[in-house]
């Protein structure tokens, strides 16, 4: 299978906000919002990397704007949201940020703990509690995080990234409850393992991804496409009616008891 699916979506005169844009789901989710005729703002730590995508998705034709930002500091992740406020607002917001630090909790460095709370957790509020009054001015507004199926099952070794997933799944309710009347949708996609570049690195050996993928009903990982459709899905007029809803695409895992 591709790890490329064209999708049949028109974005055309819309703009979208994806964090964490530089790496795996992020990157494809931002050139699937390109390819599918929608300006992009990407926010990454490495300015070369930002560089580099930004290129890309304007040889497909598309604007692109860049800030540089460390999502664990909340002041930057304000400065970063309140830049791209102006004549040319995001209505698109795809909170993708995210990361993780593998260790037990016996064994956890609590700096370790409040990272990822603050990437994965805090930073989406912090981002859409900046953009939210001016994405309420245009029609068809919403948000689209970013989770894991690590945020409806327990993985060993991962105890903060797990926390920082649940959170996000409780932080999109009450988006959706607080935002909703301001014509703002709000919605999760929650993926099992995909195949970007690290993803294959970590899972590539098969007698090690074996056992993860018996659990997985269809029996594969995801590929990003597979994750960047939904989010596409979710921020098009096919999807008005969706709201507060987190989806997981994890090949049927979720239905398994045990």
């Amino acid at each position: 299978m591709s790890d490329w699916k064209s999708v049949d979506f028109d974005f055309s005169g819309r703009t979208a906000l994806v964090t964490g844009a530089t790496k795996g789901i992020g990157r494809d989710i931002s050139l699937a919002f390109a390819r599918s005729g929608a300006s992009l703002c990407i926010t990454g730590r490495n300015a070369e990397e930002l560089e580099s995508l930004k290129a890309e998705i304007e040889t497909l034709g598309r604007n692109c704007r860049t800030y540089r930002a460390d999502l664990s500091n909340a002041d930057e992740c304000t400065a970063m949201a309140a830049s791209f406020l102006g004549d040319d607002v995001p209505d698109i917001l795809i909170n993708c940020a995210g990361l993780s630090f593998p260790e037990t909790l016996k064994e956890m460095d609590v700096a370790h703990w409040d990272t990822t709370l603050n990437v994965n957790l805090r930073a989406a509020a912090i981002i859409s509690r900046t953009l939210v009054p001016s994405m309420a001015e245009k029609a068809g507004a919403c948000i689209v995080n970013i989770s894991s199926n690590a945020g409806v099952s327990g993985i060993e070794e991962h105890a903060a990234y797990c926390a920082s997933k649940f959170g996000l799944h409780g932080l999109t309710k009450v988006m959706a409850l607080e935002y909703g009347p301001s014509g703002i949708r709000v919605n999760t996609v929650a993926p099992t393992v995909v195949l970007t570049p690290m993803g294959r690195q970590v899972w590539g050996d098969e007698a090690k991804a074996a056992p993860v993928k018996k659990k997985i009903p269809l029996g594969r990982f995801a590929w990003p496409s597979e994750v960047s459709g939904p989010v596409l899905f979710l921020a098009s007029d096919a999807a008005s009616m969706i709201h507060g809803t987190v989806l997981l695409v994890d090949g049927g895992t979720d239905a398994r008891l045990y």
